[in-house]
C-alpha cells in the first residue's frame, strides 16, 4: 500500500489491487459539500491523470474502458452524532435510503451515492477498514456491470457483421479489419479480469482475519462470495465472446480465399489471351515489320487486356459471397 499526505492535508491511500482512497479531516457540516468537492477536484484533476499516465505506459485500455464516468461513494464519518442529525444530513443530500446498519460501535446510514457513518467508541482505523471493504466491494460489482454491458453490446458488434447473408467483395477486408479490432478489445478486456479473480480472493482472506471486522463480515461476509461466482460467470460469457469472434474472423478469412482464387483465375484467362494473340501474330506475320496498322494492332491487344482486367476485378468486388452460418432462433424463451 502506497500513502501519503498532500500540502492540502489530503490523505491518499493506493491498494495493490487497485482501491484508491483520498479522504480530509478538515471537513465540517457547514462546509460539507464544499469539502467534497474540494477532494473530488484533486482526484479528478490531479491524482487520476497521473495514474492514467503512469498506466498508459503498459498495456493498452480498451476505447470501451476509457472514458467511463465513476461514480463515487462518499463516506462522511460523524463522532457521537445523534440519529436525528445523521437523518437531517442524508436529507441534504439524498431523499432516500437503502441502507441501514447499526452496532456497538458505529452505525451507518447510507443513501446511493453517500454513507453517513456514526462512529460511537471504536477507534477510527477500524471505520476506515469499514470505509475500504465497502468502496472495494462497491466498485467491484461496477466493474462486473461494465463488462456485462460491454459484453452485450460487442457481441452485438459481432453479429452486425456475421450475421449478413452475402457480403460484396469489396468489404471483406473493411469487415475483417472491424473483427480484428473486436478480437483485440476481448483479449485486453479478459486479461483485466483474469486479474480480478486473484484481487477478490485476497481482500476476502485479509477481511476473514481481521478481527475488527467482525460486524462487517456478520453482514457483508457473503458478498465475497457471491462476487466470486458472478466474476466466473463473466469470465464464462468473455470466453465465449473470445470463441465467437474468432469463428467470424475464420469466415471471413474463407471469404478473401476465395476472393484471391477468383482474382489468380481472372488473371490467368488475361494472360492466356495475351498469350494467344501473340501465337496468332507469329504465324499471320511472314516477318515482323513495323507498320502503322501493327501499332494500332497493339494498342487494341493491350486495351482489350487491361479491360478484361477491369472487368473480371469489377465483378468480383460486386460479386456476391454467402456467409455460411449456423442459425439459431433468437425467440427461444
Amino acid at each position: 500500500m502506497l500513502a501519503f499526505l498532500t500540502s492540502e492535508q489530503i490523505r491518499v491511500k493506493i491498494f495493490e489491487d487497485g482501491l484508491i482512497i483520498v479522504s480530509s479531516d478538515r471537513v465540517s457540516e457547514e462546509t460539507m459539500f464544499a469539502d467534497i468537492e474540494r477532494l473530488k477536484a484533486y482526484y479528478e484533476n490531479r491524482l487520476s491523470p497521473a495514474i492514467n499516465y503512469l498506466f498508459s505506459l503498459g498495456a493498452p485500455v480498451p476505447k470501451e474502458l476509457a472514458g467511463i464516468e465513476n461514480i463515487y461513494p462518499y463516506f462522511i464519518v460523524c463522532n457521537n452524532a445523534k440519529r436525528e442529525e445523521i437523518a437531517e444530513l442524508l436529507s441534504r443530500t439524498e431523499r432516500q435510503k437503502y441502507f441501514e446498519f447499526d452496532n456497538k460501535n458505529y452505525s451507518v446510514l447510507r443513501g446511493d451515492k453517500y454513507y453517513f457513518i456514526n462512529n460511537k467508541k471504536t477507534n477510527i482505523g477500524n471505520v476506515e477498514r469499514y470505509i475500504e471493504e465497502q468502496v472495494f466491494i462497491r466498485e467491484f460489482k461496477g466493474q462486473l456491470h461494465r463488462y456485462l454491458n460491454l459484453h452485450r453490446i460487442i457481441w452485438e458488434k459481432i453479429d452486425a457483421v456475421k450475421d449478413r447473408a452475402r457480403v460484396k467483395g469489396s468489404d471483406v477486408v473493411k469487415f475483417t479489419t472491424k473483427l480484428e479490432g473486436y478480437s483485440k478489445t476481448v483479449t485486453l478486456i479478459e486479461g483485466r479480469i483474469n486479474q480480478m479473480s486473484t484481487y477478490i480472493s485476497t481482500r476476502e482472506r485479509i477481511a476473514k482475519e481481521d478481527g475488527d471486522l467482525v460486524d462487517f463480515l456478520a453482514i457483508s461476509g457473503y458478498r465475497y462470495e457471491t462476487l466470486r461466482d458472478t466474476l466466473e460467470y463473466i469470465k464464462d460469457l468473455w470466453d465465449m465472446t473470445q470463441s465467437y469472434v474468432n469463428s467470424a474472423l475464420k469466415l471471413f478469412d474463407g471469404i478473401k480465399q476465395d476472393i484471391t482464387s477468383s482474382s489468380i483465375n481472372s488473371l490467368t484467362i488475361v494472360t492466356a489471351m495475351s498469350a494467344g494473340a501473340a501465337i496468332i501474330n507469329l504465324f499471320t506475320e511472314s516477318e515482323p515489320s513495323f507498320t502503322t496498322f501493327g501499332f494500332i494492332y497493339f494498342f487494341i491487344l493491350a486495351f482489350v487486356g487491361w479491360a478484361a482486367t477491369k472487368i473480371l476485378s469489377y465483378v468480383a468486388r460486386k460479386r456476391k459471397y454467402e456467409i455460411s452460418d449456423v442459425e439459431y432462433d433468437r425467440n427461444i424463451k
